[in-house]
């Protein structure tokens, strides 16, 4: 026992209490956004903070979402809206090298404030809500995307208006939404290793995670197709303003410490 405990926790600050806790809350995670959409990769995100050290954070959360997401995508791939991804793809490669270029200079509060005003507004004005956005508001929404996510980590709720209004069923919202983050948590993790992070030590916490991300998504999918669109809706937009609202109260705290 005490062999397991140190292979999987070598290298790391974990516990095995810590090791556990964090593998529940990805299987949690994942089953919520297969089944809502998202909300689930800012849940995982939120409890490793509990956990992991600030430094290793994000890149370790990125590695664990693209896991989830690129999961929830190849199991929905027939209902991605794959017209919108082109334009964010590009839009994410630029904002990812920006952040790069300037995380150790911007301030998290910043992103973070700006982040959860855009997503209340998105979330909530009619105009945007019924508009259709084009591969302009896509590109736009990767750039932002890609550069927030490298101090903030989780930007599904921005991501998450463009899609909504763009999809007209929400298997195919919850698709497109999960193609779309796991290209921009990819693009994240490769720049995070060109920036000299050592992923090594965190392989079987990583392996962990994954593996649970993937048992909450094959569950999570069976509740989303016999969930009713409306409440669907409802629920999207409740867990966007929820999400909204944790941003600013994060980034009042980060304000001021």
């Amino acid at each position: 026992m005490e062999l397991l405990i140190e292979f999987l926790t070598e290298g790391t600050t974990l516990t095995l209490v810590g090791f556990s806790v964090l593998c529940g809350i990805s299987f949690v995670g994942s089953f919520i956004a297969a089944s809502l959409g998202l909300g689930g990769g800012l849940l995982v995100l939120a409890t490793m903070t509990l956990f992991l050290p600030p430094t290793v954070l994000i890149p370790i959360h990125a590695v664990v979402q693209i896991g989830s997401n690129g999961f929830r995508a190849l199991l929905m791939r027939r209902e991605i809206l794959t017209s919108v991804i082109p334009a964010f793809l590009l839009g994410t490669l630029l904002g990812s090298w920006l952040g790069g270029l300037t995380i150790f200079a911007l301030e998290v509060w910043v992103l973070q404030s700006i982040l959860g005003i855009f997503v209340l507004y998105a979330t909530w004005t009619p105009k945007f809500r019924s508009s259709n956005p084009g591969p302009a508001k896509f590109f736009g929404c990767g750039v932002f995307g890609g550069f927030a996510t490298m101090f903030v980590g989780g930007t599904g709720p921005l991501v998450a208006p463009f899609v909504n209004a763009a999809c007209k069923e929400r298997q195919q919202v919850v698709a497109t939404h999960a193609s779309l983050m796991t290209l921009q948590h990819l693009f994240k993790v490769i720049l995070f290793g060109i920036l000299g992070f050592a992923f090594g030590s965190y392989i079987p916490l990583l392996i962990g995670l994954i593996v649970f991300g993937v048992c909450g998504t094959l569950i999570g999918r069976r509740v989303l197709d016999r969930l009713p669109e409306r409440v669907f809706r409802v629920a999207l937009k409740s867990i966007l303003t929820l999400l909204a609202a944790r941003l600013l109260y994060a980034a009042w705290n980060n304000y001021y410490v």
